[in-house]
Order: C-alpha cells, then structure tokens, then sequence
C-alpha cells in the first residue's frame, strides 16, 4: 500500500524534485524510480545468491516495466540516483563493498571455462601490485625531478654557472681548482649577477645589485605559479593533505586528482619553493603521488569503477609521497595508517610500504643532491645524549606544542580575515605582498636567504673539523684534529653573531609562516615548522654547551662533562625542536618519531680514521694522547657491564640448561671473582655433539612398548580378570639399561 501511494505521487525517473523533497530513506530509495516488492516465505531466501522457489523480486523501474531479476544485478545497472556520485557528496561503502565481491564472485565463475578466462583473472589478482608499482615510479621520478629543478631555481637568483648554464652553485664548483676552504662556495665559473651586469664582485654596488635581482626572481617565480594555479588548476594550490584525507574518508572532489592539477602542481611547487616563500615541498609531494595513484587507477577496471578499491590505491600513494618526501618508507606506512587514511586493510599495509620503497629506490637511483640520500639534511651523530639532557629536550617539546597552538589559532584568524578583506579577492596581488616582503626581509640575513632544507642541514649538521660556517666557529686546540671526537670549546665571535642572526631568523619565520600557509600557491607546512623548530634548538643547544664548557664542575656536568670531554651535540637539539615543532602542528605521533628516526639514522655510528695501530679504550672518557697518535678505537658503547657468570664447580648440565633457558651467546667462569675463561655457545653445542657420539642412546621407556600391555580379552575371547595391583621388579643384571619393567598381577597370582 505504501509503495502504491508514493507511486501515485509521481516518483518517476526523473523527478529530480521528487528526490531532493524526500524527507525519509524509503522515499530517496523510491525517489529514484526504483520500486521493488520482496514476497517470501523465508527470510532467510532473501540472503541467497541464486533466486529459488518462493522467492520473486519484481521491480517497477518507471512505473511501466516488471522484470525478475537477480537482486545484485540492480548494482550494475546505471540506476538514476543510485551509484553515481556528484561532486562533493561522499560514497556508499556499503554498495562499492557488495559490487566488488560480486565482481570477484562472477571473475571465479568463469576462470575455467577457458584459457582467456583465466588470464583475465590473473589479471586482475596482480592488478593492485601493478597500480602501487607504478604509482611509486612516478612518485620517485616526479620527486627526483623537483628536487633538482628547486636547487636550480633557487641558486639563479644569486647568479648562474657560465660553463653549464643547469648546474646549480655546488654543481658548479665541483670540478673547480681555484676554490679554498674558507670559501669552498666561490669558484669562477660561477659568477653573481652584479658581476654579470656591473662587472664587480664585492663592494657596496654589488650588494644593492644582487639585493634587486634577489626580490626581481622571487617575485617572477612567485608571480608566475600563482598565475598558473588560477588560470589552469585552482585545486594546485596548498598543501593537499587535508583534501586527500577528507578523499580518503569516502567524499567526492571531482579535478582534484586529476591531470591538470598534477601538471600544474608540479609545476608550480617548483616556482613557489624557489620564490623563498617560507614554505615546503613535502606536503604537496603527497598531494603529487596521490594524483598520480589516481591517473594509473584508471588503467584497470577493478579501481577504476569502484570507488572503495581505489581508496586503496591512494592510501598507498600517500605512503610513497612521504616516504620521497623524507625518505622513510616505514614512517610513511606510518604516516597513511595513522594520519591520512578511513580504511586501510591488511592487503593495503603491504602494498603501501612496496609501493614505498618502489618510489624511495627511483628517488635514490636519481640521486638530486649528489650526497646518495633521499634528502638533503642526512645527518649522522657520534655522540650520545646523556641523563641531564632531558631537562632541555622538555622544553623543547613546550615551545613545539605552544609554537602549534599559537600557529594554528594565528593562521585560523588570518584566513577570516582574508575572507573579509581585498585579499580574498585578489590572490595574486596577496602572493605578490607576501613574496615582496619575505624577499626584501630574507636577504640580509644569511640563514633566511638560504633554502629552508640548505638551512635545516645546516642546523643539524654537528661540528666537524671539516666545518666553515659562522656556527662552527669555536676557539680550536691544535690537537683538537686528532681526536676522535671534538670536545667541547669556548665559543667565538661568530658563534655568537650567528645565534643573533638565527634569533633574528626564528621571529621572521614565526611570522611569515603564519602569513605564507594558505595563499594561492603549492605550500607545505612540513618544512617550514621543522625550521623553527632546529633553529630554537641550535640555540638551546649551544647555550647548553657553552655552560657545561665554563661549569663544568656543576653537579649535572660533573659526571659527563670533564675537561677534554664532548657530551653536549647542539645540532642533537636542532633534530629534537624540528620534531617538537612538527609534533605540535601537525598532531602526529608515532609516525613523526619513526619518520625522524629514518631521516637522521642517528642509530648508526662510524669511527673513522682507525688503523691497525689505534688504542682500544673501553673507558667512558678516552685519555689524552700524543698528537702524533692514531685514532683510539672506543667500544664503550658495545661494552656488557653486568655479563653473566658461573664459577668452576657449577656442574655442566645446569650450565647446558642456562643457555638453553636464558638464551646467552656467552658466559664467564670465575673462581673466588677471578676470571678463569669464557663459554661460549659454540663451546656448549660441540660438548652437546661429543656426549652423542661417545654415549649410547637410552632404551625407550616403558610406556613406549605396547607388548607390555596385556590385550582387554584372553585368547578364549572372554574378558581378563579385573587388575587389582601393581609389582616393580628389577631388570636382570645382565641387560645394560636401568628402567624397571612393570608386571601385571590379577587376584589370583596373589
């Protein structure tokens, strides 16, 4: 009855009124000129497959044709209303799920029938490992090509290589002999462009030049990428995660994903990071990978009709993304399980992290910044961090979580305002404003002219005696060369004018940061947080040091940090604020350690400059040495303090039960507290072979030999008598085993 009344009020096949006035479930589902009558006898019949007796399904589709059909066959049937998503709705999981399992159910139906059959269902087995292979050769590929066009276009607003016009300053000077140490970044083939156009290299018209072609190529670059985004791809611009995530949740954003946006995006990140906006690339790199899982989704039919299975496909895109973007493919697994993606099954984890290393080999066989790593601030550190140093980790973790409290609510206040303001209106005289300012500020301080991951590496980079940047430059011994590590020294005069300038750099990048995320050009925020963030920590870390160094005698030092000692790493405290910064805005956790973990591989330790000749020290502190000595070799840190022991008398088989039982590799032998030797797991196993070839093997126990149990029934066939005892006799003394055998005796043996 109530199907005839809706049907009289006209729910036809395109009454798209009808459907938008609905006001209940069972109103949308007729307002789509479906009606169906289920008419059953068991409720239990409307749960098979087959249609069977009983069991009719009629459906009225415009109110004049009636047909019995299979009820899953209405799911590939172009229903109106029904299945096709418009822009900016959200998908039916329910139903993508139901169209898939029918999918593989009909693919297994007829693999047998042929040859073709089954090459189709192999297909489409392997389909979802050739989507993610694909999607992370592009991701790798696209990654290795911005990295190294963003290098080139950032070094052409100082000046240009005569010799190779797309080489980049570095690449420049590698093959040059003319350079110094002091000044390994000049060299002639490079030259400025006020030696280009006025023909001076230093003096005060030369400065006032490169300071106009500087603020001349950022506002080219700026200008151009955001007259891209407008004119071709709106969607380019920002950051893209949050889109991808919302994506990801199940919602329809028609051109997001597509080709336009990942041409232009590609495009313009390149311009908008050589602009020296402060922003990054490693947001958007995301947003590229996952346009590209989106393009090859559509190479097969089991993604590209199915709305859920291709969901998979870009939770794997957004792993390779960050996996190029810091080269973690873990934390990037990491990073799609916990930040980005609504469903992620099992299947989906593992072709995530392949897809993940796909794209970190492509990026690491491109090889754009000549150092072999998937990124610029690789960094390794000798020196570990000891218990006080937690106290300056805390506050570091603070200024990150009030630095993403404060970023987020300034940021939120600036977009109103946007809104309500001329700069909503004209995007590109915003970029324009933002760009003039950050160039015109930039350029005097050395640390925000640079790149933001030139910067990063600088900051992490620790000391060396190889290191001539303005951070490095301490009071150094002599003889400080010819220890392993470098201790702590006094600061010199430009340590002292570079944590001003760093100061200095740490409120413009708070400000323009604010201002920068969320104008009309490709943006990350990864990048310019962690700069904050290693820029706050350099300047904790050398205030750190430079107190151990004068206090060394101070109750929390006086344990580490003795004279001659290295224990304090300021460019440890640059890693910690950058993550504590990320950490605080963008809310991850375990994905942000791992991703960290792998960016710096701060578990790894080398010692270099070691010869047949070098002293072992197994001393916490290495003692003074001549300065014509080699390198010692310190194996402090694979030292076992508390080792495991026995003494002389201890028998072997509780020894063999303790390795077997603890699992040791090896164990100390002692008398009286002194050491007499060393058992080692190989000794304990060739014992074990010798006791098998020299003693015979035991007889099997009693239990083992069935002849012993007498049958249930006597050979007349009756039942034996009811066994009431027990005996154990000895065996004769002329067989060499010493079990007992056991003999039966009923009552009347008694």
């Amino acid at each position: 009855m109530e199907s005839e009344q809706l049907f009289r009020r006209g729910y036809y096949r395109n009454s798209y009124n009808s459907i938008t006035s609905a006001s209940s479930d069972e109103e949308l589902l007729d307002g789509a000129g479906v009606i169906m009558d289920f008419q059953t006898s068991e409720d239990d019949n409307l749960l098979d497959g087959d249609a069977s007796v009983g069991t009719h399904y009629t459906m009225t589709n415009g109110g004049s044709i009636n047909s019995s059909t299979h009820l899953l066959d209405l799911l590939d049937e172009p229903i109106p209303g029904v299945g096709t998503y418009d822009d900016f709705h959200t998908i039916d999981w329910v139903r993508e799920k139901c169209k898939d399992r029918e999918r593989h159910r009909r693919i297994n139906s007829k693999k047998k029938e042929s040859a073709w059959e089954m090459a189709k269902s192999l297909y489409d087995a392997w389909s979802g490992w050739l989507v993610v292979t694909l999607t992370g050769l592009a991701s790798g590929a696209l990654a290795g090509l911005i990295d190294i066009a963003a290098d080139w276009m950032t070094d052409l607003k100082e000046g240009i290589c005569l010799d190779a016009l797309w080489f980049n300053h570095e690449q420049c000077c590698w093959g040059s002999n003319k350079t110094t140490f002091e000044e390994r970044d000049k060299c002639p083939q490079w030259e400025t462009w006020a030696e280009l156009i006025i023909g001076q290299a230093e003096g005060p018209g030369s400065y006032i030049m490169n300071y106009i072609m500087y603020i001349f190529w950022a506002l080219s670059f700026a200008f151009l990428a955001v007259s891209l985004v407008k004119v071709f791809a709106p969607y380019a611009c920002g950051s893209g995660i949050p889109e991808i995530k919302t994506i990801l949740s199940g919602f329809i954003i028609r051109g997001y994903l597509g080709k336009w946006t990942l041409m232009i995006k590609t495009i313009t990140l390149v311009l908008a990071v050589a602009s020296g906006l402060s922003l990054g690339k490693e947001g958007p790199l995301v947003h590229v990978a996952c346009c590209c899982g989106n393009i090859f989704s559509y190479l097969f039919p089991k993604y590209s009709t199915n709305e859920a299975k291709k969901r998979e496909v870009l939770s794997a895109a957004s792993a390779a993304g960050v996996s190029v973007a810091f080269g973690a493919p873990i934390g990037g697994v990491l990073f799609s399980l916990e930040e980005v993606s609504y469903y992620f099954p099992l299947k989906t984890l593992w072709r995530s992290f392949f897809a993940a290393l796909v794209a970190a080999f492509v990026l690491r066989s491109i090889n754009p910044f000549g150092n072999s790593r998937l990124v610029l601030f690789y960094v390794e550190y000798h020196t570990p961090w000891y218990l006080f140093e937690l106290f300056p980790f805390i506050l570091l973790g603070v200024f990150g979580g009030l630095w993403g409290a404060f970023f987020i609510r300034a940021n939120i206040a600036w977009c109103r305002r946007r809104k309500s303001t001329k700069f909503g209106k004209y995007p590109v005289l915003e970029v324009i404003i933002v760009a003039a300012v950050t160039a015109v500020i930039a350029f005097p301080n050395p640390y925000t002219r640079l790149n933001t991951s030139e910067l990063i590496k600088q900051l992490f980079t620790d000391c060396g005696p190889l290191e001539s940047s303005s951070l490095c430059d301490y009071r150094n011994d002599m003889n400080a060369s010819k220890l392993v590590d470098i201790p702590d020294r006094p600061a010199g005069t430009g340590v002292y004018s570079a944590i001003w300038q760093l100061c200095l750099a740490l409120i413009f990048k708070i400000i323009m940061t604010v201002f920068t995320f969320g104008i009309k050009v490709p943006s990350g925020l990864f990048i310019p947080s962690m700069a904050i963030g290693a820029i706050a920590g350099r300047i904790v870390g050398i205030a750190v040091e430079q107190l151990a160094y004068y206090h060394h005698d101070w109750f929390i030092f006086k344990e580490w940090c003795e004279v001659g000692a290295d224990c304090i790493t300021p460019g440890l405290y640059a890693m910690v604020g950058a993550a504590a910064c990320l950490g605080g805005v963008t809310r991850m956790t375990v994905s942000l350690v791992v991703i960290v973990f792998e960016l710096t591989e701060s578990a790894r330790k080398k010692q270099e400059g070691i010869v047949g000749s070098s002293r072992v020290c197994f001393a916490q502190h290495t003692p003074s040495l001549p300065a014509e000595s080699p390198r010692p070799l310190k194996l402090r840190s694979i030292l076992d303090m508390s080792p495991f022991t026995v003494t002389d008398h201890t028998p072997m088989e509780i020894v063999v039960d303790i390795f077997r039982k603890l699992g040791l590799r090896q164990c100390l032998v002692t008398h009286n507290g002194i050491v007499l030797g060393i058992i080692t797991k190989k000794n304990i196993l060739e014992h074990l072979e010798q006791l098998k070839q020299h003693v015979e093997p035991l007889a099997p126990p009693w239990h083992y030999n069935k002849k012993r149990y007498p049958p249930s029934y006597g050979p007349d066939g009756k039942p034996r008598p009811r066994i009431n005892n027990v005996q154990l006799n000895p065996i004769a003394e002329e067989r060499e085993e010493t079990e007992e055998e056991v003999h039966l005796l009923n009552s009347t043996m008694l």
